[in-house]
């Protein structure tokens, strides 16, 4: 479903920037925004999407990701509460889960989710975060427990940091300010994509 590489943005304008770059996937998360707006990136972002081949994941708005036909959701676990699982599976859109600790953990594999997000691994400038580092021996140990579901590491992660990341356990890296804080975002998503996918 998602490359090894799995960047996130907040606009189908960074969409439109990164896929020439050869992204298969990407999240659009997308915050404190009007619902016209939202409606019109997230619409915006699977045309291009589309277009180009590559896997949209709606991050959050799982009701208008059903409206609008698109095949992948992200939910955290405030998200969850309010979700209606039942109605985002019988839209068949696949449904992606951040976990945090082993509490969130068991309520994402009670959901049957298509992947599993784990964060943040390193210190992250992105937003406060309520846990601490988890550092990557805990890739390990989530791996362990949620064996063929993939596993997503997020947070502080750098294309340096990336190979300690896939070793520790991790099948997918995710990615926001190495990519749109980088002072060519373009050329480093280029050198994300070169590292992560097999020759």
């Amino acid at each position: 479903m998602l490359d090894r590489f799995y960047p996130i943005v907040d606009s189908a304008d960074w969409i439109a920037r990164l896929l020439p770059c050869g992204i298969k996937g990407v999240q659009l998360r997308v915050k404190d925004r009007p619902i016209e707006d939202v409606r019109r990136e997230i619409r915006t972002a699977r045309t291009l999407c589309l277009a180009a081949g590559a896997q949209l994941v709606v991050n959050d708005y799982w009701r208008e990701a059903i409206d609008l036909s698109c095949t992948c959701v992200h939910l955290g676990q405030g998200d969850l509460d309010a979700a209606d699982i039942a109605m985002i599976r019988g839209a068949n859109i696949k449904i992606g889960l951040s976990t945090h600790d082993e509490a969130e953990l068991a309520r994402a594999l009670a959901l049957r989710p298509d992947y599993i997000a784990l964060g943040p691994i390193y210190p992250t400038i992105l937003k406060a975060m309520a846990f601490a580092p988890q550092g990557l021996d805990r890739i390990g140990e989530w791996k362990q427990k949620i064996g063929t579901i993939p596993l997503v590491a997020i947070g502080g992660i750098t294309l340096e940091r990336a190979p300690g990341v896939f070793a520790a356990g991790a099948d997918i890296v995710s990615v926001v300010t190495d990519v749109t804080r980088h002072a060519d975002p373009e050329a480093r998503t280029r050198a994300w994509v070169a590292a992560t996918r097999p020759a």
